[in-house]
């Protein structure tokens, strides 16, 4: 059967992704924008003076699962914390260990990071680019060394927990967390 073929019967079968109503889109929104507020602001008056950061790419992805996505077993607490400093420390080791070698640091950190955070039940996908992070981010982050992990890791992820728990618990349709542990 070719690709063409294939699209031709399968066309019809498929379903769109349920959508959301406007109160889920507004506290979405809200979360989003107090979270990675709040860590931006933290991060540009307090953190970066004192050359560390509260600030990093993975925490957008993060924002989607906490204040998007709240039902997701990747959402829950244990797994957004579990899984950046995890995948924090483990960058971090990778870093120091291979970093001569940047192709083969990224490799190991981001798949190393997904069997521990597997081991640990602690998946969360943003994790995974906590630990590139930890190898491509430049000197600034690579400095740190394993305080990485702890801060802006576990620092910003406790920052989006801590609103995602007071924003999804002003909404009388949102229940957040799903479970602690």
């Amino acid at each position: 059967m070719t690709v063409r073929e294939y699209l031709v019967k399968m066309k019809g079968t498929a379903k769109a992704p349920p959508g959301v109503g406007a109160g889920e889109l507004v506290w979405s929104w809200l979360g989003s924008v107090i979270g990675i507020g709040a860590c931006g602001w933290l991060s540009a008056h307090y953190f970066e003076p004192r050359d560390l950061t509260l600030l990093i790419g993975s925490f957008g992805a993060s924002a989607v699962l906490v204040y998007g996505a709240i039902k997701s077993p990747l959402a829950q607490p244990r797994n957004v914390i579990g899984g950046h400093i995890i995948s924090g420390l483990v960058g971090a080791a990778c870093w120091q260990v291979f970093g001569g070698t940047v192709w083969l640091a990224a490799a190991l950190a981001v798949s190393l990071a997904v069997v521990a955070m597997l081991a640990t039940k602690t998946l969360h996908p943003p994790g995974g680019a906590t630990a590139l992070i930890a190898v491509i981010g430049g000197p600034k982050i690579h400095s740190l060394g394993f305080l990485y992990a702890f801060l802006p890791a576990g620092a910003g992820a406790l920052v989006l927990l801590f609103v995602a728990l007071l924003v999804n618990t002003l909404s009388k349709n949102r229940k957040y967390p799903e479970y602690w542990f």
